[in-house]
């Protein structure tokens, strides 16, 4: 094995070791070919729940990497929580901040050009997939490790309802507090399936944890344990020559979109899975999301798509249960970071709880959970839902009102101005209109409150999102797509069944708003949102950056 750093020419070799010994590597590692030195790309912070026991979990990397004969050296890079930034500008960085991680990682990494692989250490919504991304792009041998989800003492119906209780004035900020705390009980990945754990799902499916790592909870010895394996995972993958392109193939992004349709998982999963591809010269498109969904059948009913959180999940087996459920619809031969395939994974006797875990033939495993709707609306399509939206909800007509941004919504929520069976249509929120793409969740919760409501929207949707809310809509309204050109009144038109999506207009009509058509917009300070809004494609493509 040739080390990263034995290939630089002699003096500045020497003059590197000398910058890394200074630092407190040990002089005999960097003086031993056989010793590789595997960057630690941690994400930890005091901020992000998810994070914050990522500084623990890196030095039990470290002592995995050590004992499999490799050498450490940790850097650190930002997470912002997404639930922390909701309902306010904050939540213009949230999905641009995906790109600043990958960014970063490269620098880091390629900027001082001696890691000979990379352990990535992420947990929450946009900084797994950001961190998968910089595993594609810079290809070093790798593998994720996550903190795990929080232990949950109620039930995620219990948490809805007491937020639910505040907006309607019967709790107090305390209250709040104090009973999100029985949820939330402690430094960890939120525990309902959101896109933080879908996409550690996903991350497992796509062979870059190690079995079991998506949703072993935070607070447990065997969670130190999966990052010290991973540790000594990487340095083996290193003397194998085995890199992320080799892992995530085409056919191991075909598993994770088969296993996003059989959890339900996020539908921010289909802006991540399409960028995470396209970094390794892959593609992951919407109508292959839809073709796989269509009939690869729901097994599981976890938050929002039930009543369970992903602690009933890990309980009932995990990633490992599931994918041994369904591997008559996997292919078997991916090889993943542990040096063995999938197939090989999930040999031998896997215990399953049926109860959470369904069979693919149980009547009550249905395909369909993620949808992707078309018509003069979508042109481009756009994104619903379908397992998180109640079955009398699945066909809509009614009059549009329409909103030029969040903002606006929920001044008229507030004022009691919008009526029951209305279209709420908030544009002017996609990667470009927002810009950074808003999470509308608290959109959508208020909305619970209107009888008979639907949500569209060119911006997105926290994967705890339910009800009728479609989104991630092509082209959004900053681009002259349709959304930016319908108005209060004009009749909108949902059939799930039939994944359609329209508005009654004529042609001309259509053309006729579009000559008079003017954009909308949006103040914003700082310099990040002015680039990315001049550079960020299409939520279609997985909002990229050009290059």
């Amino acid at each position: 094995m040739v080390r990263a750093i034995d290939k630089l020419e002699p003096f500045q070799r020497a003059i590197t070791k000398a910058h890394l010994a200074s630092t407190g590597v040990a002089v005999d590692s960097l003086e031993n070919p056989d010793k590789p030195l595997i960057a630690i790309a941690n994400s930890w912070n005091e901020m992000c729940p998810g994070h914050e026991p990522l500084r623990q979990l890196a030095s039990e990397v470290k002592k995995g990497i050590l004992e499999a004969g490799g050498e450490p050296i940790e850097f650190n890079t930002i997470a912002i929580c997404d639930g922390i930034a909701q309902g306010h500008a904050g939540m213009h960085y949230s999905l641009p901040h995906r790109e600043i991680i990958a960014d970063s990682c490269e620098a880091q990494i390629l900027g001082l050009n001696v890691f000979d692989g990379v352990v990535y250490m992420a947990s929450c919504d946009k900084i797994v997939p950001a961190m998968l991304m910089a595993a594609g792009r810079i290809n070093l041998p790798a593998a994720l490790v996550s903190a795990g989800p929080c232990w949950d003492e109620i039930k995620p119906s219990d948490s809805k309802a007491l937020r639910a209780s505040f907006l309607r004035g019967e709790a107090t900020e305390l209250d709040v507090i104090e009973g999100t705390l029985k949820y939330y009980t402690g430094p960890g990945i939120c525990p309902f399936l959101g896109t933080a754990n879908s996409m550690c799902c996903l991350a497992e499916g796509l062979g870059m944890m190690v079995p079991g790592g998506a949703l072993q909870p935070a607070p447990t010895a065997m969670r130190r344990f999966l990052a010290r394996r991973t540790g000594a995972a990487v340095v083996d993958l290193v003397r194998k020559g085995i890199k992320p392109s080799d892992i995530m193939t085409e056919a191991a992004f075909q598993n994770a979109v088969t296993l996003l349709a059989s959890i339900g998982g996020s539908l921010n999963a289909l802006l991540h899975l399409p960028a995470i591809a396209a970094e390794l010269g892959l593609e992951v498109t919407w109508a292959q999301v839809a073709e796989t969904t269509s009939r690869v059948p729901l097994i599981t009913n976890i938050t929002p798509n039930g009543d369970m959180s992903c602690i009933n999940l890990y309980k009932a087996g995990g990633i490992p249960a599931v994918l041994k459920t369904i591997e008559k619809d996997l292919d078997l031969s991916v090889m993943t970071i542990n040096g063995k395939t999938m197939g090989e994974n999930l040999e031998g006797d896997i215990p399953v709880d049926r109860s959470v875990i369904r069979t693919q033939d149980d009547p009550a495993s249905v395909a369909n959970g993620i949808q992707v709707l078309y018509g003069n609306l979508a042109p481009e399509g756009t994104l619903v839902k379908t397992s998180a939206v109640p079955a009398d909800q699945h066909t809509f007509d009614g009059p549009a009102m329409c909103f030029n941004s969040e903002e606006e919504c929920f001044a008229a929520y507030n004022a009691n101005k919008i009526p029951a069976g209305t279209a709420v249509i908030i544009r002017y929120e996609g990667p470009k209109g927002g810009p950074g793409m808003k999470e509308l969740h608290r959109v959508t919760e208020i909305m619970k409150g209107i009888p008979g409501s639907a949500v569209i929207t060119d911006g997105r949707f926290s994967g705890a999102s339910g009800g009728l809310s479609v989104g991630y809509l092509c082209p959004e309204a900053a681009e002259g797509g349709p959304i930016a050109l319908i108005q209060d009144g004009d009749m909108v038109h949902i059939n799930l069944a039939d994944n359609a999506i329209s508005f009654d207009i004529t042609d001309e009509e259509l053309e006729a708003r579009r000559q008079n058509w003017t954009p909308v917009v949006h103040d914003f300070k700082g310099k990040v949102l002015a680039r990315y809004l001049k550079e960020v494609g299409p939520a279609k493509d997985g909002a990229l950056l050009g290059a």
